[in-house]
């Protein structure tokens, strides 16, 4: 039996991911920070909810606890818990601005993958996917014909820039784990309801919006990746992704 972890499950890529791993045969612990709405969420999914808020360091240690105690060890660790932050355009943005989004991205996801590191040390084939964004990729964004380069969101792109980073650096010093990021691709979720400020605002109508269902493939496929998959890489639904 496979137990698994998903921040952020409530809603979107994550309730979809807890779906879909429970209904392959995971004991899924179904992360939110509501417990109310988790446990709703849970209903759905045949998922087990936990309270869990990644900006709350007791919250996150609780969590690990009673994981532990309940089941001894976890196999796969997901990172989804994300937000986007406010849209605008670069000149605009402040450091509380930054540290607002960074506070869930980044120091949330390593809080959690910290506190959760001893329990994926018991599993057999241990595996962590950190749900990041080609938002956050410097050579999409560096290039003029790309989305990306229309849609400057500069909290949320380097936010998920930290993510890869962070991704690489576990996986080099955690050989034995299968450690990735991943991109969903632009999902209909609450993330893809919001407008770009940029100097060619973005219409998301024509850009082809993916489903949950379709979002979650990358996930799904990374989550269950085998013992000599891949590690340390960045991917989306159509292979590698550019850093």
């Amino acid at each position: 039996m496979t137990t698994t972890l998903i921040t952020g499950a409530t809603r979107g890529l994550g309730l979809e991911t807890a779906r879909r791993l429970t209904a392959a045969g995971h004991t899924v612990y179904l992360g939110a920070r509501d417990l109310n709405r988790g446990q709703e969420a849970a209903q759905q999914t045949g998922a087990r909810a936990i309270q869990l808020d990644v900006t709350d360091e007791e919250s996150v240690q609780a969590a690990a606890k009673l994981v532990r105690e309940e089941a001894g060890t976890l196999d796969v660790l997901i990172n989804n818990a994300g937000i986007s932050g406010a849209w605008k355009l670069a000149g605009e943005y402040t450091a509380p601005d930054m540290e607002t989004v960074y506070a869930t991205n980044v120091f949330g996801l390593v809080r959690v993958t910290h506190a959760f590191l001893p329990l994926l040390g018991t599993s057999g084939h241990p595996v962590i996917v950190n749900v990041s964004s080609t938002g956050g990729s410097l050579t999409r964004n560096a290039d003029p014909t790309s989305v990306e380069y229309k849609m400057p969101v500069l909290t949320y792109a380097s936010s998920k820039s930290a993510v890869n980073m962070i991704t690489v650096q576990y996986a080099n010093a955690f050989p034995h784990m299968r450690i990735n990021a991943v991109s969903p691709g632009l999902t209909a979720t609450d993330f893809s309801d919001i407008a770009s400020p940029g100097p060619t605002p973005v219409d998301f109508g024509e850009l082809g919006i993916q489903s949950v269902e379709e979002g979650a493939e990358i996930i799904i496929r990374m989550a269950t990746t085998g013992p000599d998959g891949p590690t340390g890489g960045f991917f989306e639904a159509g292979g590698p992704a550019p850093w």
